[in-house]
């Protein structure tokens, strides 16, 4: 592994964002009994306690966190969706969109979340560290410029891409590979052809009426937008064919000078909002084969934003073999459901799950013939 200078961002007050009365994705209320929220903090805290317990967080540069402020949320968001979002934070909280409930003091700790990945993109362009790993919540991937959605209020990733332009980077790439459609970015850069969204999901999971590979992007974002939807019960075989044959020939046509990653780890086995079955070992390949882009292209920057992940018992695991790639350093831990995700019945790539990405494949040629109306 080749040792790297890794950010991280982390603050307590991310532990404290909440949804309210709910029990999984319900609210409570007769008949749903009160349970709790299935983005609840434990799945990023206990991320952060392994890595303290392994005495790995001295290892990682600290990169403070900051509130973000109004103009820099405008880059992505629209003017009315901020002032919805104030009103209902000074009341009793709500619903930011669908599926997006939060209580009062949330918006607050949003904004530290937005700020935080934005220092990290400073932190890299400045050349204090090579790249960063952004522990956050609330998640982002799922918010779209004029509404939340899927439990997230700010759009993290697409906040640190579209900052990374305004900084003069010409050529940025976004790699979703939560469970989950990363509509957020799709949304913010729909028209753009400076930042290639790649999503790498759960067919038609959520958002429901999203992901397909139909979806490229318009005028000059025409082909600079690419889903892979992937048949649930996908494993690394899936994955793997979908890097080789998809992403990575469109991050080597795309050249980016940032690669951004929502890191969201319910593609895992066992995930409770997901029915794919990658361990922490697939993670950790996912990741190498990104940094291995971003050495050829973008002098080794990416940013990691955490997302989506929900088994407290796995999530941990799952980030710190991301963080070790990230840091090309080891642990010393070692994943004790590793073997048992890695023996799993159904890695191998199947026809079905082959088609997918061969359906996905088919959508390089636009991309190529929108890089060469731009003459990059």
């Amino acid at each position: 592994m080749k040792p790297r200078r890794t950010g991280l961002v982390w603050h307590e007050r991310y532990m404290w964002h909440e949804q309210g009365l709910y029990s999984g994705l319900m609210p409570t209320g007769y008949p749903v009994q009160l349970g709790r929220h299935h983005e609840h903090p434990e799945t990023k805290r206990r991320l952060k306690n392994l890595l303290d317990a392994c005495e790995f967080t001295p290892t990682l540069v600290n990169v403070p966190a900051r509130a973000a402020t109004r103009e820099e949320l405008l880059t992505v968001h629209t003017p009315g969706y901020l002032d919805r979002l104030d009103a209902l934070d000074a009341g009793h909280g709500g619903e930011a969109g669908f599926d997006a409930p939060f209580t009062p003091g949330s918006v607050a700790i949003a904004r530290l979340a937005a700020g935080g990945c934005l220092e990290a993109l400073d932190a890299v362009l400045d050349g204090r560290v090579d790249n960063v790993y952004c522990l956050v919540r609330p998640i982002g991937h799922h918010a779209e410029p004029d509404s939340g959605k899927g439990f997230c209020l700010y759009s993290n990733a697409a906040l640190v891409a579209r900052r990374a332009l305004a900084r003069g980077l010409k050529r940025v790439a976004l790699v979703d590979i939560d469970v989950h459609h990363g509509n957020g970015a799709e949304r913010a850069f729909w028209h753009d052809p400076d930042v290639l969204t790649v999503s790498l999901h759960q067919s038609h999971w959520f958002p429901p009426d999203s992901g397909d590979t139909a979806a490229v992007g318009e005028g000059p974002g025409h082909g600079f937008n690419l889903n892979v939807p992937l048949p649930a019960g996908s494993g690394f075989g899936a994955y793997q064919a979908a890097f080789e044959q998809v992403v990575l020939p469109a991050l080597e046509q795309f050249k980016p000078e940032l690669v951004v990653m929502p890191a969201g780890y319910d593609a895992g086995a066992q995930d409770p909002l997901g029915r794919m079955i990658l361990s922490s070992n697939h993670f950790r390949w996912i990741t190498e084969q990104l940094l291995a882009v971003a050495d050829r292209h973008a002098g080794g920057r990416i940013i990691a934003t955490h997302d989506g992940g929900y088994n407290e018992s796995t999530v941990p695991f799952m980030g710190l073999a991301v963080i070790e790639a990230m840091a090309g350093r080891a642990s010393g831990v070692v994943d004790p459901y590793g073997a048992i995700f890695d023996g799993m019945e159904g890695h191998a790539l199947l026809p079905h799950q082959q088609a997918a990405v061969d359906a996905a494949a088919a959508n390089l040629a636009l991309l190529e013939a929108g890089l060469a109306r731009g003459a990059r």
